[in-house]
C-alpha cells in the first residue's frame, strides 16, 4: 500500500479533488481489474477512451481515478487527480508505486527499426558471461538472470514494465537492457524510467500505419534521446543518415559507432562467411559467431555499450567472440544438412534487404536462393510491394506465403505484394498461400548447396489468422521438410 500523495511525486497535475493522504492497493487501467482500493487511471488510448469507464471503477471500489477530463458528477468518497496526459502520468505513477526501479540498476534501451533484439540478446548474454546478474525484456522473451518471463509486447506497459524492472533490482540485478519500440515511445509506456544510455541503430520504412509519416516516426524515437539525463550517455550509429538528429537536443553524453564513417567505436569487415564475421573493431581483430554486415553493425553497439558502461574491452570482446546470435535471426536451422536454411526476422524493406545481400556476399555462384516471403496483416500496406520487389531482386526463385494475415483478407496481402514484383521478375515468382505448403515447395525444389530463406516471422512460434492464434514455427517446418526430403 501507498500514499496517493507519494506516487504522484513528479506528476504534471492540472487538479485535485479529495483525500491526498488515502492508501492505493494498485494502480490498474483495465477497468476490469479494478477492486477495492484501486488507483484508476483512465487513459485515451487507441482503440478504447478509459474515461468512458470511471463511474463503473468507482462502483467496483477505486478510491482514487486519474484523468485528463474530470467527470461532471463526482463521487464524494474519491479522490480525483486531472493531468494533461494521463498515459504519461501512469508511467511516472506505476514508477514510483514500485520504489522508482530503474534507478536501481543501469537500465539501457535499445531502439531502432531493425537490430534491436539481436542487440538487447547479445547484451544479457555478454554481461552475464563477464559474471553479472542482468535484466532484459524483449520481443522475444523477458529474463531476470536465467529466469524467463514471456514476452507479449515489445516494451510492456508502465505498469507491467515498472513491477518486472523491481522483479530484476529484487533479483539482484546490476544492469538491464531493453528494446524500446516507437509505440512504446509515443504511448508514454518508458514514462518515469531512469535510462543510464539509450542506442540508436537505424531507422527505414516500417510502423507508418501508426506514425503517418515518416517524419513523426524519426521524431518518436528522437524523444528517447531528449528525455535522457546529463550521467547517461546516447549512443547512435554513425552510418545512418538520421543517427545525428538523434543527438540534437539530449542532454548525455554523445558517441557513435560505425563501419563506413568516423566514429568513436569503428569497425571493418576482414572476413564474411556462413561459419562467422572476423572484425576490425578500433584496431583489435576478433572472430564472431554471427554472419553479415548487419551483424557487424550489431557487434559493434554492444561493444561500445559494454565500454561506455565501464568494462574492459579486451574482456568484453573476449566474452562477445564466444556469443550466439538472437533466436531467428540468420539462423541456420540445420547445420548437417548440404541445403542452407535460414529463418529470419526480416519484416521490412530495409532488413530483408539487409539479409538477401548478406547471402549475396557468401555465394559462389553456381547455387540458387529460394526465399519465402509474406507481409502481416493490419500493418503497414506501403511497404508490401517493396518487399516483394526486394525479394525477387535478390533471389532466384521467390514463394509468396501467408505471413500473420491477422484480420485482413490472405490473398489481398499477396496480392499488394505482387504489385512490387515487375515483368521482368516474374518468372521468378511463385504464390502458395499455405506458409507450410511454401516451406515444402522450397525444399522439395532445393538441391545440395542451395540457400533457402524463410523471412518474417523469425522467433514466432504461431501464425495469426482472423483473431486466432495457431501454432507454427518456421524453424521447426523448415528442419521437418528438409529431412522429408533428404530421405
Amino acid at each position: 500500500m501507498k500514499l496517493l500523495k507519494d506516487i504522484l511525486y513528479k506528476v504534471n497535475l492540472v487538479s485535485s479533488v479529495g483525500d491526498m493522504n488515502l492508501e492505493v492497493k494498485d494502480i490498474c487501467f483495465d477497468s476490469r481489474k479494478v477492486t477495492e482500493g484501486s488507483l484508476f487511471v483512465a487513459v485515451k488510448g487507441t482503440q478504447v477512451d478509459g474515461h468512458k469507464f470511471i463511474a463503473q471503477t468507482i462502483a467496483q471500489g477505486a478510491a482514487a481515478v486519474i484523468c485528463e477530463d474530470l467527470p461532471e458528477n463526482l463521487a464524494e468518497s474519491v479522490s480525483y487527480i486531472q493531468t494533461n496526459n494521463s498515459a504519461e502520468a501512469l508511467g511516472v505513477i506505476a514508477s514510483n508505486f514500485y520504489g522508482n526501479p530503474s534507478s536501481k540498476l543501469r537500465l539501457v534501451g535499445v531502439t531502432g527499426t531493425n537490430g534491436k533484439t539481436t542487440v538487447v540478446t547479445l547484451l544479457h548474454r555478454l554481461f552475464s558471461a563477464m559474471g553479472y546478474q542482468v535484466g532484459m525484456l524483449s520481443t522475444v522473451e523477458n529474463k531476470i538472470g536465467d529466469a524467463v518471463i514471456p514476452s507479449t509486447h515489445t516494451t510492456p506497459d508502465q505498469v507491467s514494465l515498472n513491477a518486472l524492472i523491481a522483479d530484476m533490482v529484487e533479483g539482484q540485478c546490476q544492469f538491464a537492457f531493453m528494446e524500446v519500440s516507437s509505440h512504446s515511445i509515443d504511448q508514454h509506456r518508458i514514462a518515469g524510467l531512469e535510462f543510464a544510455g539509450a542506442v540508436f541503430m537505424n531507422i527505414t520504412h516500417d510502423h507508418l500505419d501508426y506514425h503517418g509519416t515518416f517524419e513523426n516516426y524519426i521524431n518518436t524515437k528522437k524523444k528517447l534521446f531528449d528525455g535522457l539525463p546529463k550521467s547517461a550517455f546516447a549512443l547512435t550509429n554513425a552510418d545512418d543518415k538520421r543517427g545525428q538528429i538523434m543527438l540534437q537536443n539530449t542532454k548525455a553524453s554523445k558517441n557513435a559507432f560505425g563501419l563506413k564513417y568516423m566514429a568513436d567505436y569503428k569497425a571493418k569487415i576482414v572476413t564474411n562467411s556462413y561459419q562467422g564475421l572476423e572484425l576490425d573493431i578500433n584496431g583489435k581483430n576478433v572472430w564472431f559467431r554471427l554472419v553479415g554486415a548487419f551483424n557487424a553493425y550489431n557487434l559493434l553497439a554492444v561493444y561500445a555499450v559494454a565500454e561506455l558502461l565501464g568494462e574492459d574491452s579486451e574482456e568484453v570482446l573476449m566474452a562477445l567472440s564466444g556469443l550466439q546470435a538472437a533466436a531467428g535471426r540468420f539462423e541456420v536451422v540445420d547445420p548437417a544438412s548440404d541445403i542452407i536454411a535460414l529463418v529470419d526476422y526480416a519484416h521490412t524493406p530495409d532488413a530483408l534487404e539487409n539479409v538477401l545481400q548478406t547471402i549475396e556476399g557468401l555465394r559462389t555462384g553456381n547455387e540458387q536462393v529460394i526465399t519465402i516471403v509474406g507481409c502481416g496483416g493490419d500493418r503497414d500496406k506501403d511497404k508490401r510491394p517493396l518487399m516483394a520487389s526486394i525479394a525477387v531482386k535478390h533471389s532466384d526463385k521467390v514463394i509468396f506465403a501467408d505471413d500473420n494475415p491477422r484480420s485482413e483478407d490472405p490473398k489481398q496481402i499477396i496480392n499488394e505484394m505482387m504489385e512490387g514484383v515487375g515483368r521482368s521478375y516474374m518468372r521468378k515468382a511463385l504464390v502458395i498461400q499455405d506458409r507450410a505448403e511454401a516451406i515444402k515447395t522450397a525444399c522439395s525444389m532445393a538441391q545440395a548447396g542451395d540457400v533457402i530463406l524463410v523471412a518474417g516471422k523469425g522467433h514466432e512460434t504461431y501464425q495469426e489468422i482472423k483473431g486466432e492464434r495457431f501454432d507454427f514455427d518456421d524453424r521447426k517446418v523448415l528442419k521437418e521438410m528438409l529431412a522429408l526430403f533428404k530421405n
